[in-house]
């Protein structure tokens, strides 16, 4: 007979891929997923902090497999679904955490490159992890899919032309996705983290004291919250600092 889940293992025995988990909000979505029972598909460039990460989880008593991937290289997420499906034939959830902030610059003078480079990650990638990982959670009992935005999104302001952009289309493409599950049980959710203490948010205002900001660890439940099998909302959008749930 299979051993019941201990209390708060809402994620026992179910399996969660974390983009961006190297570092910052990803890492520790990642760390707290395995905290609460899951097997850690961990992604991200930087070798050094999936090892680190890998560590972490296996104090925890978890197990990860570590992706060293470029998110736009789209046929190498192609590969990962596939491996997926050989490996577990389903996926539960999917935390998208993986961004780039690109140039904070007026929009005549953001090089045409770097705005491509920004819509790759920001939008192009998540849209073919949809791609590559829709049959995976379709085959799950109760797939999950969380895309970590941004207030600017709702709120763009000067100098923030390609990452704003580049989240509005984000939440858009959620929406598309959520809209599209609403006769399944995958649900299709936005999460925007506000004001954390990690690398991006330092590149962009490097005069702000990170203490007086929260640190990724304390936002990181609510997110992996939206992968959990309880989680029954579908195309909303989760601002963790106000604490309101509304429709994209």
């Amino acid at each position: 007979m299979a051993k019941a889940p201990a209390k708060g293992q809402d994620l026992h025995d179910k399996v969660v891929l974390v983009t961006g988990a190297s570092r910052g909000i990803g890492y520790a979505a990642a760390l707290e997923a395995a905290r609460r029972g899951a097997h850690v598909v961990a992604v991200a460039r930087t070798v050094g902090g999936l090892e680190e990460l890998d560590d972490e989880i296996q104090d925890l008593g978890g197990s990860t497999t570590l992706v060293p991937l470029d998110l736009k290289d789209g046929e190498a997420i192609d590969r990962l679904g596939a491996a997926i499906f050989e490996r577990w034939g389903s996926l539960d959830g999917l935390i998208a955490n993986a961004g780039m902030l690109g140039t904070l610059s007026p929009l005549p003078h953001i090089a045409p490159e770097e705005f491509d480079k920004v819509f790759a990650t920001n939008v192009t990638a998540n849209f073919r992890l949809i791609r590559s990982m829709d049959l995976l959670l379709r085959q799950s009992v109760a797939g999950r899919a969380v895309f970590v935005s941004s207030g600017a999104a709702t709120n763009p302001r000067a100098y923030w032309g390609s990452y704003a952009a580049s989240k509005a289309a984000l939440n858009a493409l959620v929406k598309v996705y959520a809209e599209e599950m609403g006769n399944t049980p995958v649900k299709a959710n936005v999460f925007y983290p506000g004001q954390v203490r990690t690398a991006m948010r330092a590149k962009a205002m490097p005069g702000e004291d990170p203490d007086t900001l929260p640190s990724p660890k304390t936002i990181a439940p609510a997110l992996v919250d939206m992968v959990s099998p309880n989680y029954s909302e579908n195309g909303k959008l989760f601002n963790v600092k106000s604490g309101e749930l509304t429709a994209l």
